[in-house]
């Protein structure tokens, strides 16, 4: 994947910069010694790796701030970093450039329960949102597979998603309002504590921005009511065209279940033998969860079994207590650890039409046998967010880059049957040269006029989103 050339006069100006940061910071805040810097180099797309100049880790917006106006003014590159669990390479740092880390901005700012409320630090973890209100019977919806670690700003700069977002939503649908900091040190707020404020949406254009347009510090999200109750259901099913249809049947129907997951043989074997779930080993596995009232629960899964029954499923059952829930899920939520046992991956998240789901699966089938390489699916299967892994050796010359090709014709698959290029890991570096299969060069030169005007110098986030050939142009005007 190529990266830009570094700014050779910024490597020449190491020991100053970072003599400049250490005036406005902590001195265990800056992170420069080479050896250390090494943890920075990639996130979680480690097929790629490049250390940065140095690193930062701001505690308040206000240092954040200080860092920005000294990074502007020195024209120095800034790289935002949640927690670095990004899998389209969204936090890759260049060499010239300062990774600007949100660790430990992890704080809880103000709980409102009236209104449905939780403002937090943008560093702080996805799940430990919910661990902050949950003794008060309240949760936060979006619960990205990594959410025990993944933070809130990468959810933001990736407008994630989640097992629960067909229900719930994604983060758009769960932001309110953030705390920014503009590339110049500029502080801004945006939005505030309900949805829909005044004016330009302009939370719109900032969550899925990819750390394009600013450092979010702060965020105040929705938080709801527990549901008295959940309960998840495994299908089996002899083919992944049927299991396909069969989701594309119980969306047709109406029923809106909080989670609809699905998993191919390859995958349910790899994440029985972690979690112990009971998974059946069948061509394709289902998890469909509803919750409610118990009546409400008994309603809607007596017609979302007999949908399935028209399906000829191999196995269909209930999970039987909490602890049997609770390892059906572990098992989704493990997949992607429990497949790197096995295997080098590259996990994608292309969208398409729910409709779409059986041809899509069968044409992935094929372009895995093309291709040589093995494909795992498991992905939201009740909003058409596909997470296709494709298993390649690092060691073999040659396997990436056939990785990375049929990579890129199964991502061009789901743009032509009506889909996306990405639902909810961004495009980071992994599809930026892909967006002109999406878009034209008027939608891209939009999008990039945007850009200009909240970081007209290109200085945030270098080498992603759009083609590498546009961007560096676009930079090298500014």
């Amino acid at each position: 994947m190529e990266m830009p050339q570094p700014d050779q006069s910024i490597l020449n100006r190491k020991n100053m910069i970072v003599e400049k940061l250490h005036s406005v910071l902590p001195a265990d805040a800056v992170i420069h010694d080479p050896a250390e810097t090494r943890a920075y180099e990639c996130d979680g797309l480690a097929a790629y790796k490049c250390p940065p100049l140095c690193a930062v880790l701001p505690a308040t917006t206000e240092e954040v701030a200080a860092v920005l106006k000294i990074c502007h003014a020195e024209g120095i590159p800034v790289v935002p970093r949640g927690s670095g669990t990004s899998l389209a390479g969204g936090a890759m740092p260049t060499a010239d450039s300062v990774i600007l880390g949100v660790a430990r901005l992890n704080q809880v700012i103000e709980t409102n329960y009236p209104d449905r409320t939780i403002t937090v630090q943008s560093g702080r973890t996805n799940l430990s949102v919910t661990g902050a209100v949950e003794t008060d019977g309240f949760f936060y919806a979006p619960d990205p597979s990594s959410q025990l670690a993944c933070a809130i700003a990468g959810n933001i700069a990736m407008n994630s998603g989640g097992a629960h977002c067909l229900k719930y939503g994604v983060t758009t649908n769960n932001l309110h309002g953030v705390k920014m900091v503009m590339m110049d040190g500029t502080i801004v707020d945006i939005g505030g504590a309900h949805l829909d404020a005044g004016g330009l949406d302009l939370l719109g254009v900032i969550c899925g921005s990819e750390g394009q347009l600013g450092v979010v510090t702060e965020a105040t999200l929705r938080i709801l009511h527990k549901p008295e109750g959940a309960l998840p259901v495994l299908m089996g099913f002899d083919s992944a065209e049927v299991a396909g249809e069969c989701v594309s049947d119980i969306i047709k129907a109406g029923v809106l279940p909080v989670a609809i997951e699905y998993m191919d043989k390859l995958c349910i074997e790899v994440c029985e033998d972690f979690a112990k779930a009971g998974y059946p080993l069948c061509e394709a596995l289902l998890i469909v969860e509803v919750e409610g009232s118990e009546l409400e629960i008994e309603e809607q899964l007596s017609k979302i079994k007999a949908i399935a029954q028209t399906h000829n499923p191999v196995e269909l059952r209930e999970a039987n207590d909490a602890d049997e829930a609770a390892r059906i899920w572990l098992g989704r939520k493990s997949a992607f650890g429990a497949m790197g046992q096995i295997n080098d991956y590259m996990c994608l998240d292309g969208t398409i039409p729910v409709s779409e789901l059986p041809f899509v699966l069968r044409r992935i089938g094929e372009l895995s046998k093309e291709y040589g390489l093995d494909v795992g699916n498991v992905f939201h299967a009740g909003d058409g967010n596909m997470h296709p892994l494709i298993l390649f050796d690092a060691n073999t010359p040659g396997q990436l880059e056939t990785c990375e090709a049929l990579g890129a014709e199964i991502l061009k698959l789901c743009v032509e049957v009506g889909g996306c290029l990405t639902g909810e890991h961004g495009v980071g570096i992994e599809k930026r040269d892909l967006m002109n299969a999406q878009y034209t060069d008027a939608d891209l030169e939009a999008q990039m006029q945007v850009k200009d005007v909240f970081d007209p110098n290109w200085l945030l986030n270098p080498a992603k989103v759009f083609p590498l050939k546009d961007s560096e142009t676009r930079r090298a005007a500014a």
